[in-house]
């Protein structure tokens, strides 16, 4: 894991960039705190599958109808 500043890390970003495509942890500073992390990026390997929540969700009848309250406050309705 290599710790660099923000300045060098502007300076040598590709440098950084190739070792991070490595496969190493590159950690960046500043003021002697680290601030963020540049990781290699990884395609989620796993497929989406629609309908996956299928009937484990249940909307609400009154879903749709906002409280006169509310609707006031939005300016749906007059005051």
């Amino acid at each position: 894991m290599q710790i660099a500043n923000i300045s060098e890390a502007k300076a040598k970003l590709s440098a950084l960039i190739e070792k991070v495509m490595a496969g190493e942890e590159v950690i960046i500073g500043k003021a002697g705190k680290p601030v963020a992390r540049i990781v290699k990026y990884e395609k989620n390997q796993q497929t989406r599958r629609p309908g996956a929540l299928s009937g484990k969700i249940k909307i609400a009848d009154d879903f749709d109808e906002l409280p006169d309250d509310l609707a006031k406050a939005f300016g749906m309705v007059p005051k």
